[in-house]
């Protein structure tokens, strides 16, 4: 089988520095708020058009070397390839080779932003492409962060995730390479079980939307520092459930002075750090003591 030149698509995680859920629809589904940021730091998607003696190959292929990840038609870059194939896109089939660094279940949007780069990948040897609102529409129909990825750049989510605002240029200013400690336990934590937690919880389990768009309002108007922005409606019930979570965040509050915050629904976290990079070691060592050796556990900067 002979391959044609290759392209590269970075697949960015993501970070949730607010996110506010505010109900359960008719339809079954949660209406939220969020404040959402990529970093860079994610996974890496290669594309490789694909021939076998000269012919077209019939199928997409994917390729991942990293332990439990799904290779078969399960996998969000295949699924994405079969969306945009059959809603019009027409490009050699390929092989995708997927370096995973962004880990599983753990609320960063990994499979998401993969799902998202296939698109671009697909967009970019296309023989012909998808025009971009449709290829809008595609991506909220693969997910509820796949919109989000798509956009690039910190947005505002509003709805499932498909109701997107772009911020200001000085909003985004006020994020754009600002430094974090991402971190994330030797488990994840299911989406759909976070979610059902929420609906059997008590009232007040939900912020109420007016509630939650006056506080990101005021942080768009400067009258909240980043640091008091960051609330997740589903960290009290993650930390509730899961004690590892909170004997993390008591040992950086305690040791560097940092405050720890789910993202998504878990089980990653994360923690702004101070830009003279003082922090970094300590509180690298510190989830390893608390987490062990094999905890994620990384230094990045929003995009």
């Amino acid at each position: 089988m002979n391959a044609s030149p290759s392209i590269s698509v970075f697949a960015p995680a993501k970070l949730n520095l607010f996110l506010a859920v505010t109900g359960r629809r008719a339809d079954g589904f949660h209406d939220l708020v969020s404040l959402v940021a990529p970093l860079d730091f994610g996974d890496t998607l290669k594309v490789t058009p694909l021939v076998a003696d000269g012919a077209a190959c019939v199928a997409d292929e994917l390729v991942c070397a990293a332990p439990g990840v799904p290779t078969d038609a399960s996998n969000l870059v295949l699924k994405a390839a079969a969306t945009w194939r059959a809603t019009g896109g027409r490009a050699p089939r390929v092989r995708f080779e997927l370096e995973k660094r962004t880990p599983a279940g753990a609320g960063m949007g990994g499979g998401s932003s993969d799902g998202v780069a296939a698109l671009r990948g697909l967009q970019r040897l296309a023989e012909a492409a998808l025009p971009e609102a449709k290829l809008s529409e595609l991506a909220a129909g693969l997910g509820s962060d796949c919109p989000l990825f798509l956009a690039g750049a910190p947005t505002i989510m509003r709805g499932r995730g498909e109701r997107l605002e772009f911020l200001a240029t000085a909003e985004r200013a006020r994020l754009t390479g600002r430094r974090v400690l991402v971190c994330r336990p030797g488990f994840g934590i299911e989406t759909p079980w976070a979610y059902g937690r929420l609906v059997a919880g008590a009232p007040g389990s939900y912020t109420p939307a007016a509630q939650a768009e006056a506080r990101l309002a005021g942080w768009r108007r400067g009258e909240l520092e980043l640091e008091e922005l960051l609330t997740n409606s589903f960290e009290p019930v993650a930390f509730g459930k899961f004690l590892a979570l909170p004997a993390l965040a008591a040992r950086l509050r305690e040791r560097c002075g940092l405050r720890l915050h789910l993202t998504g629904s878990g089980s990653a976290c994360f923690a702004l750090l101070p830009e003279n990079g003082d922090a970094d070691g300590a509180a690298l060592a510190v989830v390893r003591e608390a987490w062990g050796a094999d905890a994620f556990a990384a230094v990045a900067r929003l995009g």
